[in-house]
């Protein structure tokens, strides 16, 4: 087993998940157990293996579950794979429509596995749905399609009347004033994005600084370990950045297998995002995480993990870039496909959640017991992670039967009337979690 100083962490791997969270602030100040230190098991200490979750939907008025001080009520449904949520600047609610798609052989092979009881793989949708809740009651009243015809759309931003969206090959923007529902004018490229390798990865997430100079944009990459060659993961893995007319692209930081979620800490310039990691490897490894993104920065894929410690998949390949990985911030937990990822920048919910990060988990795939489905927190101070991940909407693993999920939750954002949004994607809903 390695040993290694995670700042603020504590790694959330089958029955340590409750151990993390049990700790008091009196242990910590003591120094046991450190919340900074973790546990690696070696590689293939365990099998790796394939097992699909079967989303089963939503009956007999099942919901998910906050804690005790919040409501979660139902706010869209009937959705195709809702699977983000950006929130513009005047409250308007867009909803990024779009899915895996598989065909021919695969489709016939999704089957066969079980991945299609797992996960939406029809026809995408290619949309992007406007909704709109003026009134703050919790229930939109304007549910339109905003903008339709494109390429599998993930992120989205408004930026100097500008409505920016990133298909999964191309970062495109469209003429755009505040409140209006529906895009109508022609778009522009102005950004050619790879597309294609590891399906799963097609999802392209966009954000922009501060004063909107600059624009961020996560690629994940093209396979699982880059066992197609690296020459198929040119501009792969890495968050770039450019000038809000698409010039100037540069890496800001590189070895992130699949960097979906990013956001900014409140009261900050850092950026953080959420990464999911690779497979293959054992129950409980890779762990997904939560890190600050530095400016030049490189966090490892596929060459290394979690630190400076080699895949073996990769041995002695690049030991340059082994040896320069930095660790990331905060693990959470391997193979949950921890994608979501908002920042609580409102005054709504109780004060221990502001400034921290909520991240939607996914869930797995590749481990023996599911892990994931679920939002966690993550509580900040003074702009850093200031304790483990905890719970926070639960309930979409089935009760009755552990291998069986109500909803797989993905994007999360933070509403103007500081209500938490969850997007499930494989049951087509949004969920709302309010402060009572």
């Amino acid at each position: 087993m390695k040993l290694y100083q995670i700042p603020g962490a504590c790694l959330l791997v089958g029955s340590m998940l409750a151990a993390c969270n049990t700790s008091s602030n009196k242990e910590k100040a003591a120094g046991t157990p450190a919340l900074n230190q973790i546990n690696l098991p070696a590689p293939y200490a365990t099998e790796s293996v394939t097992n699909y979750s079967e989303v089963i939907g939503w009956r007999d008025g099942k919901m998910p579950q906050a804690p005790a001080a919040f409501t979660v009520t139902e706010f869209a449904r009937n959705l195709a794979n809702p699977r983000w949520i950006y929130v513009a600047p005047n409250g308007d609610i867009f909803v990024a429509e779009a899915t895996t798609e598989k065909r021919g052989k695969e489709r016939i092979e999704a089957k066969r596995s079980g991945l299609a009881k797992s996960q939406n793989i029809g026809r995408s949708a290619n949309r992007i749905t406007l909704l709109r809740d003026a009134n703050e009651d919790g229930v939109p009243e304007v549910q339109t399609i905003f903008l339709s015809g494109l390429n599998r759309p993930f992120g989205m931003l408004v930026l100097n009347n500008y409505f920016y969206v990133a298909n999964t090959d191309g970062l495109w923007r469209y003429p755009y004033q505040p409140g209006q529902t529906r895009i109508k004018g022609r778009g522009t490229k102005i950004m050619d994005l790879p597309a294609g390798g590891y399906n799963n990865h097609w999802t392209r997430n966009l954000i922009s600084n501060a004063d909107g100079s600059k624009i961020y944009v996560a690629v994940g990459s093209g396979s699982n370990n880059g066992e197609n060659g690296m020459e198929h993961e040119v501009r792969r893995a890495n968050i770039l950045e450019i000038n809000p007319d698409g010039t100037g692209e540069r890496v800001y930081a590189s070895g992130l297998r699949n960097p979906v979620g990013m956001g900014w800490a409140p009261g900050t310039t850092t950026l953080w995002t959420a990464v999911n990691e690779r497979d293959e490897l054992g129950d409980d490894l890779v762990p997904d995480f939560l890190t600050s993104v530095k400016d030049g920065g490189f966090y490892g894929w596929p060459y290394a993990y979690f630190g400076p410690n080699e895949d073996p998949r990769m041995k002695g390949q690049r030991p340059d870039l082994v040896k320069k990985t930095l660790v990331p911030d905060v693990p959470l937990g391997a193979h949950t496909a921890s994608l979501g990822l908002a920042f609580y920048d409102r005054a709504a919910f109780p004060a221990k959640y502001r400034g921290g990060a909520f991240i939607g988990q996914h869930g797995s795939w590749n481990r023996s017991v599911l892990s994931g489905y679920k939002v966690v927190f993550v509580p900040f101070h003074n702009g850093k992670p200031a304790g483990p991940p905890e719970d926070f909407l639960t309930g979409f693993v089935s009760e009755a039967d552990h291998k069986k999920v109500h909803g797989r939750p993905v994007g999360v954002a933070v509403l103007k009337d500081g209500a938490l949004l969850v997007a499930d994607d494989a049951s087509g809903s949004l969920w709302r979690v309010a402060a009572k």
